[in-house]
C-alpha cells in the first residue's frame, strides 16, 4: 500500500512538472520558433497536445515510459530554440532607443555620451536630440528615486536620477523595442526585447511623463534618498559599467528578473549593507515605501505625507522647457 501511494504521488508530481513544462515550452515555440506566426502557432499547439497526451499516458503503465521519452525529446528541441535566441544591438529600433549611451571615465571625471533630450510636441511627435556632458564625481551630491504610476498603487516604473549641483542625470532601465514592436508583459518573459538604459536629461524623461503622456496620464514622484554619498558614487559608476557592457554585449530584458526595479536593486549590491530583496520589489509600486521602511528615504514625516510632497506633476508642467527644469521641480521637496 505504501509503495502504491508513493508511486501515485510520484505520478502526480510528474504530471504537474509536465504541465508546467508544456505551458512554458508552448510559449517558447510561439515567440521564438522560426517561421511565420501561423507556423509558430501550430508548433505551440502541437506541443500542448503532446503534453496533454503525455500526462494522460502516465496513467497507463505500458506506454508511460515511451510517452515520457517522446516528451523529453520534444522538450530538448524546445530548449534548443530557447538557447538559439540571441540579443543584438543591430535592429531597426524605435527612435527613442535607437542611440546607445556610453561613458568614458578619467579619474573623477566622467563623460556621458548620447544623453537623450528630445524636443516633444506630443508623446509620439518629437525631434530627437542627444548631447554629451562631463560630470565631476566629487560634485555628486544626491541620488533621487523617481516613481511613475499609471495603473494603481501596485505597479510603477522606477528610475534613478543623480545630482551634481544644479545638473541632474536620469537613468531609466527599459525595453529596447524595434520600430514595429509593442510592449507585452508576457512576451517580456520570452527573450523578445533587449535591455536598454535610457540616459536622459530630466527635461526629457520626466517631462515626457508629466506633460505629454495622457492615455493614461502618469503621476511622477521624486524621492531624495538618504545615505552615504560614497555609496551613491559607487552605484553611479556601476550603472555606467553596465551601460558600457551593454554596448559591447547586449542582453535580454525579462519581465520578472531583469526589469526597471530588480536592476536598481542589483546596482545597489555594490555597497555593503544594501537592502535585501522583498516582494515589494516585484510589486514595484510599493518599492518606494519599502525604501522608506528600510531607512533609505526621509523618515521625518509619515510616508503618505512624504509621497504627497514628492509629487512633481504640477511643478513639471509649469517648468516645461525651462533650462532650470530640475531645480524648479524640486522646489519645496524634502
Amino acid at each position: 500500500m505504501t509503495r502504491r501511494i508513493l508511486v501515485l504521488l510520484g505520478l502526480v508530481v510528474a504530471g504537474l512538472a509536465i504541465a508546467v513544462a508544456t505551458g512554458w515550452g508552448s510559449l517558447v515555440l510561439f515567440y521564438l520558433a522560426p517561421g511565420s506566426e501561423i507556423v509558430r502557432t501550430v508548433l505551440a499547439w502541437s506541443f500542448v497536445a503532446l503534453g496533454l497526451v503525455t500526462v494522460g499516458a502516465l496513467a497507463v503503465r505500458r506506454v508511460r515510459r515511451w510517452a515520457a521519452v517522446g516528451f523529453a525529446t520534444a522538450l530538448a528541441l524546445v530548449l534548443v530554440v530557447w538557447a538559439s535566441a540571441t540579443p543584438s544591438n543591430d535592429r531597426d529600433w524605435q527612435p527613442e532607443v535607437a542611440v546607445l549611451p556610453y561613458a568614458t571615465i578619467d579619474g573623477d571625471r566622467v563623460t556621458v555620451h548620447n544623453i537623450r533630450n528630445f524636443d516633444y510636441r506630443t508623446e509620439t511627435d518629437f525631434t530627437p536630440a542627444h548631447y554629451d556632458r562631463t560630470f565631476d564625481l566629487r560634485r555628486l551630491d544626491r541620488a533621487d528615486l523617481i516613481a511613475v504610476y499609471w495603473m494603481g498603487p501596485a505597479i510603477a516604473h522606477l528610475l534613478v536620477s543623480f545630482g551634481f549641483g544644479d545638473e541632474h542625470l536620469a537613468i531609466s532601465i527599459e525595453v529596447r523595442k524595434e520600430r514595429t514592436e509593442q510592449y507585452s508583459t508576457v512576451a517580456g518573459f520570452f527573450r523578445q526585447f533587449e535591455l536598454y538604459y535610457v540616459v536622459a536629461d530630466e527635461r526629457d524623461v520626466i517631462r515626457l511623463r508629466t506633460n505629454y503622456r495622457k492615455s493614461p496620464p502618469e503621476d511622477v514622484y521624486v524621492f531624495r534618498t538618504v545615505g552615504s554619498l560614497e555609496n551613491a558614487r559607487r552605484i553611479f559608476l556601476d550603472y555606467l559599467r553596465d551601460i558600457n557592457e551593454l554596448r559591447e554585449r547586449p542582453r535580454f530584458y525579462n519581465t520578472l528578473t531583469t526589469n526597471c526595479t530588480t536592476m536598481i536593486l542589483a546596482h545597489t549590491t555594490v555597497n555593503p549593507g544594501h537592502i535585501p530583496f522583498s516582494w515589494k520589489i516585484l510589486l514595484s509600486g510599493y518599492a518606494p515605501e519599502y525604501a522608506y521602511d528600510m531607512g533609505r528615504l526621509d523618515r521625518s514625516v509619515p510616508f503618505e505625507e512624504l509621497k504627497r510632497r514628492a509629487h512633481v506633476n504640477r511643478a513639471a508642467q509649469a517648468a516645461d522647457k525651462a533650462p532650470d527644469f530640475s531645480r524648479r521641480i524640486r522646489a519645496g521637496l524634502p
